[in-house]
């Protein structure tokens, strides 16, 4: 073999080798029904005729919902699969309830709306927040942010009744998130420092567990859930993971969102109230933030905004001693 086709044939060996793990990162989940906007135009037609008549703008979906504008003031919020439609129901029969004592905007369902025209589950009318996701639109002070985001958690963090919903992933203790760390991580390879990320996990398990009630969790506190308006921090959105349990699977949202010279000032607000943010729970919090960031980065081959903030995540949170 030439020179060149060594070259040619090492190259290759290096473009695969850089190529392979991405081929075990996954996708979102597919939708199980077909969701348009005939279809919710019909169904509001159906149930909520007052409403019938007002613009409807498809703006897209996640995991779990496909969401429409309706009108100026108004979205439509409809599971995309099975999986989706027990989160939905929580939504509606606890999201009323806890909005009058927090001090950010939730998306409290106005109308609900059931099965019909071929659609299995039921479905809501929420407030429409105007504004953007951090995730696309960082707000303009970091610390006001970390300020109030930290009061929102203090006011939401407290006991939970006994029948509030109960999540497998999210509030749980650590270790029961132990076997999906070391499958991402093996999915991801070469893309992560291993090391590092399994000297920080270890650390984190070795963390005290929470030995407190199970208080009110968002569950799926990222920056894609919280709506930034004119600079400011305005909503709170997708309480789809609503559960109980330790809060340090929210506080995991400061290496998410803030610069590390905004974290001292959300850790003060979050436990202002009822618990103080000891070192255990920040640990803690350390070690949902690395899973979390693995999972994003595991299943984000189809969405460019997830993987950066899995990588963004991970980084924050391996440099911060």
């Amino acid at each position: 073999m030439d020179e060149n086709g060594r070259r040619r044939r090492t190259r290759a060996k290096t473009d695969n080798a850089q190529s392979e793990p991405s081929m075990t990162i996954s996708a979102k989940p597919p939708a199980e029904v077909s969701i348009d906007a005939p279809l919710v135009r019909a169904l509001l037609q159906d149930q909520h005729p007052d409403l019938a008549h007002l613009s409807l703008e498809d703006v897209g979906e996640g995991w779990d919902n496909k969401l429409f504008r309706l009108g100026d003031s108004l979205a439509v919020r409809l599971p995309r699969r099975a999986a989706a439609a027990t989160l939905i129901a929580h939504e509606q029969r606890w999201l009323g309830e806890l909005a009058p004592r927090l001090p950010l905007p939730i998306p409290v369902p106005r109308r609900i709306g059931l099965p019909g025209r071929g659609y299995p589950w039921s479905w809501s009318v929420t407030s429409w927040f105007p504004g953007r996701p951090a995730l696309l639109e960082p707000p303009h002070d970091f610390v006001a942010t970390g300020i109030e985001l930290g009061s929102f958690l203090a006011a939401l963090h407290r006991p939970a009744p006994d029948d509030a919903p109960l999540n497998p992933w999210r509030g749980i203790p650590l270790a029961g998130r132990a076997a999906s760390v070391r499958t991402h991580l093996a999915r991801l390879g070469g893309l992560v420092d291993q090391r590092a990320a399994l000297d920080l996990w270890q650390r984190a398990l070795a963390a005290p567990a929470w030995s407190g009630p199970p208080l009110w969790l968002h569950g799926d506190l990222h920056p894609g859930n919280l709506v930034i308006f004119d600079g400011h921090l305005s909503a709170i959105v997708d309480f789809g993971d609503l559960t109980a349990g330790d809060p340090a699977t929210d506080l995991s949202v400061m290496w998410m969102l803030l610069p590390g010279s905004a974290r001292s000032a959300f850790v003060e607000a979050a436990g202002a109230a009822f618990y103080s943010v000891d070192r255990d729970i920040v640990m803690r919090a350390r070690g949902w933030a690395l899973a979390l960031s693995l999972a994003y980065l595991a299943n984000s081959r189809d969405d460019g905004a997830l993987a950066a903030l899995g990588s963004a995540t991970l980084s924050a949170v391996l440099s911060d001693d």
